[in-house]
């Protein structure tokens, strides 16, 4: 039997292009190559999941216009369920805008948009789906009342809770008591041990003192 993901986050359409180097402030830098995906923190762990072939749903919000649409096809087209993805009338949907050097050092500026007008309505309506998942997974690119309240269903239910805790912010201990598996980076995890990880011991400390709250 297929593993039952419910991706609750963030999607966005990212605009990226390939340069020689980063262009200075008030400088234009000719570029090469510019092509045109969906992304965004929750999108991408729902697609990761499906390629893998997991039953994957997402709840999320775009915007209702030309690159929302685009996204929902592109997420049906990868065989996850998006009827709990909103279409918003009153906000655009995400976008990034990313700059690629030749040395693969990158710039990017996101305009939240739509993700930002997910309610905890949305998840709500959801429970449904964390009723019948397996593993919720989620991340910090959508407003955190909806990342608090999926992880109170979510425990309620005894489910699997996954977080990614991106971009770095910090969390109160009550969700982080309630999450299963944490995947911090290296900045994520001091802002959130609140001691720097720039050794072994270091990060075992740093662990440790997460799991234990």
């Amino acid at each position: 039997m297929k593993p039952n993901i419910l991706v609750i986050g963030s999607a966005t359409i990212d605009l990226a292009m390939k340069v020689k180097r980063i262009p200075q402030p008030g400088e234009t830098v000719l570029g090469g190559v510019f092509l045109t995906s969906p992304g965004g923190k929750g999108a991408n762990q729902a697609v990761a999941a499906a390629r893998f072939g997991a039953e994957v749903s997402l709840v999320g919000c775009l915007g209702d216009d030309m690159y929302g649409k685009q996204a929902l096809e592109n997420y049906r087209r990868e065989g996850i369920n998006a009827d709990h993805v909103r279409l918003a009338t009153d906000a655009a949907t995400a976008i990034a805008t990313i700059m690629v050097d030749a040395n693969g050092q990158n710039a990017i500026a996101v305009a939240p948009g739509a993700n930002f007008a997910m309610r905890v309505e949305d998840v709500n309506r959801a429970r449904p789906l964390i009723e019948r998942c397996d593993i919720l997974l989620l991340q910090l690119e959508i407003p955190m009342s909806c990342v608090r309240r999926a992880v109170e269903i979510a425990e309620e239910l005894k489910k699997t809770i996954i977080l990614n805790p991106a971009p770095a912010q910090l969390l109160d201990e009550t969700i982080l008591r309630s999450v299963s598996i944490l995947t911090p980076n290296e900045s994520e995890t001091e802002l959130l041990a609140g001691i720097p990880v720039r050794t072994d011991e270091q990060v075992r400390t740093a662990a440790r003192h997460l799991r234990n709250l």
